[in-house]
């Protein structure tokens, strides 16, 4: 079975930071995006960093300049999140499309999530 295994949440001061990661475990073909996502308290789920299809990262506006997102390698994703706010608290999840086979379709595949509170 497939999953996406996330960690790395937890309580921090404004102004600090953390990092998560995504760890996709089980056994795969391809992995075609990965991506973070957060959902804060009575708000819709909303994308926050990804990547292009030229392999650039992108951000949305309110965390550019303070968020990193990187792989290490084809099953790996990490958020470094710098100079952190109290509204960049959420539940953060990682999302990828993947494929189990070659000749298989695209699969989409969310992690379970992991708190993020920016709180003194």
């Amino acid at each position: 079975q497939v999953q996406l295994v996330e960690s790395g949440g937890g309580l921090v001061q404004p102004g600090g930071s953390l990092r998560l990661s995504c760890v996709v475990s089980g056994k795969i073909f391809r992995i075609n995006t990965m991506e973070w996502y957060r959902q804060a308290p009575g708000k819709e789920r909303e994308l926050v960093a990804g990547f292009s299809s030229d392999g650039s990262p992108n951000y949305q506006d309110s965390v550019k300049g303070r968020f990193t997102i990187s792989r290490d390698n084809a099953k790996t994703l990490f958020l470094q999140m710098n100079s952190l706010r109290p509204e960049d608290t959420a539940v953060y999840y990682c999302h990828a499309d993947y494929k189990i086979f070659s000749w298989s379709t695209y699969r989409e595949l969310w992690g379970q999530g992991t708190l993020v509170t920016v709180s003194s």
